[in-house]
């Protein structure tokens, strides 16, 4: 083992800049302090990985190897010990994927995919559901099972779909197995998209892997841009409207009026917006950066006009791998129209439950899985009329309903959720009342106008900013992100605030 201690024992006599102790803390896993996308420490970490990694450009070997140490360690700053669960889950994936796609007994293929489906849902059960579960038991039966401390990995749900998706698609026979395990690890453990997404497929993800990086000014445009975008999206929104507003409602929403109740369950709405599509940008910014392209993972989901159109827009990657992997595996449209009713609203559970083990999240999901299970059934003898008005209507009601919905998914519980709704529900207008809110809360308002008017900003409009951002300087566009980093810094009152997301 290597001691850091005395490295950084050399480091703080030999130069002076840091303690002992700072040093120590980069080097090593901090519960409380995990290593994010924005803080100043992992731009300072990204600066010397990448400068090597540049140098790496024409040694294939030695990049894989060098970005998956990088990765291991993010991760290891990321969730401690658990680096090696992820290790010891790409070691099964890739074993038992190259079993499967070697194998021509149909019989034994489908015991090395179930042992595979075993394995990994077993390990997420145990670390993200075992306390759920022993709840729901002593409450069933009246008894009084417990279990010690679990610690849930950072990232396992995503990780877990991706090797999954994998050994799946070996099995269909869709997909070779990647050409050595190291190759394989570094598809999972990819550090800009490793606990959070998006999720990637090995079949768009891999063949990359063996072409030689090559970046076009257009694609540093965009890298920069998405980054750019990604903090301030995180960072600046995002963090400002929770720690200063959301959080305090949903805490204790009997507390503060009615309309504070609402503005809250809006500002819900765009902070977990900005705060999960915000991740998405930065991990394809880096991904660009580094000579890799990320499926994209938002599409302005709240300009949606209804809840199927949603979600081909929100997390894109979990949507279309639930759709792909899940509802097709249950028979998707093909075994008439009530299975068809029946398999999308499983498909919504089993992903409300994906994102916590909670009956309010399985209540979130029951509430999308009806709403997509009743627009599938009433398009068939329902036609709306196609112009503004209509649309705008249409996108009203998607957006509230999605409000609406996000309230369980966010308030601590039930009781919480139904008090918020009860809050809302006795609402009255009084806008002298309203204006001194606003006036309150002035930063958090505004900010909460911009991240709206930001998001549904038309398309025309963001290409045209794209355009002008292409056309600045390289030069120029670093010193905006190091601008955009240094306003991060400054603002931030309490430090880097993990992404909603980790706890997923």
């Amino acid at each position: 083992m290597i001691d850091f201690s005395v490295i950084a024992k050399w480091y703080e006599q030999n130069v002076g800049l840091v303690s002992t102790e700072q040093v120590f803390g980069w080097l090593t896993y901090q519960q409380n302090n995990p290593l994010l996308f924005n803080s100043a420490l992992f731009l300072g970490m990204f600066l010397l990985f990448y400068l090597i990694y540049i140098l790496t450009a024409n040694t294939h070997r030695f990049r894989i190897m060098y970005v998956v140490a990088f990765s291991l360690f993010f991760y290891y700053k990321s969730s401690g010990i658990f680096f090696l669960l992820l290790i010891f889950s790409s070691v099964v994936d890739y074993f038992l994927a190259n079993q499967i796609h070697k194998e021509e007994r149909q019989g034994v293929r489908k015991f090395y995919m179930g042992t595979s489906l075993v394995i990994n849902l077993g390990l997420l059960a145990y670390f993200k559901y075992t306390y759920f579960i022993v709840d729901n038991v002593n409450i069933l039966f009246g008894k009084n099972f417990s279990v010690g401390d679990i610690i849930l990995p950072v990232g396992i749900s995503f990780y877990t779909f991706q090797t999954l998706s994998y050994t799946i698609d070996v099995y269909r026979r869709q997909l070779d197995p990647a050409k050595s395990f190291m190759d394989f690890l570094f598809f999972v453990s990819f550090f800009p998209q490793l606990v959070a997404g998006p999720i990637v497929r090995a079949s768009d993800f891999i063949p990359q892997m063996y072409t030689k990086p090559k970046l076009t000014k257009l694609e540093i445009s965009a890298a920069f841009s998405l980054i750019i975008t990604g903090l301030l999206k995180k960072a600046v929104i995002s963090d400002y409207i929770s720690t200063n507003f959301v959080d305090r409602v949903f805490d204790s929403p009997n507390l503060y009026s009615a309309f504070e109740n609402l503005m809250a369950a809006y500002g819900y709405a765009i902070q977990i917006y900005c705060d999960f599509s915000g991740y998405s940008d930065m991990a394809i910014g880096l991904a660009i950066l580094m000579g890799f392209l990320l499926p994209p993972n938002f599409d302005s989901p709240y300009k949606s006009r209804s809840v199927t159109e949603f979600w081909r827009r929100w997390h894109i990657s979990l949507s279309s791998w639930l759709r792909d992997y899940l509802y097709i595996t249950l028979g998707g449209n093909r075994k008439g129209k009530i299975r068809t009713y029946i398999n999308l609203f499983l498909t919504m559970v089993l992903g409300g439950l994906w994102h916590g083990a909670s009956w309010k999240f399985v209540f979130w999901g029951v509430m999308h899985g009806g709403a997509l299970a009743f627009e599938r059934y009433t398009k068939n003898f329902i036609a709306l009329p196609k112009n503004f008005l209509v649309r705008i209507i249409q996108v009203a009601l998607t957006f509230h309903f999605v409000v609406f919905c996000w309230l369980f998914f966010r308030a601590k519980d039930f009781a919480t959720a139904f008090d918020i709704v009860q809050n809302i529900g006795a609402i009255t207008f009084e806008p002298t009342q309203w204006w001194a809110i606003v006036q309150g809360y002035s930063g958090v308002f505004i900010l909460l106008a911009i991240g709206f008017l930001w998001h549904f900003t038309p398309t025309a409009v963001n290409r045209a900013v794209r355009s002008v951002f292409n056309r600045i300087p390289l030069v120029i566009k670093a010193i905006l992100l190091a601008f955009t980093y240094w306003i991060v810094y400054a603002t931030a009152s309490a430090g880097p605030q993990p992404f909603i997301y980790f706890q997923f």
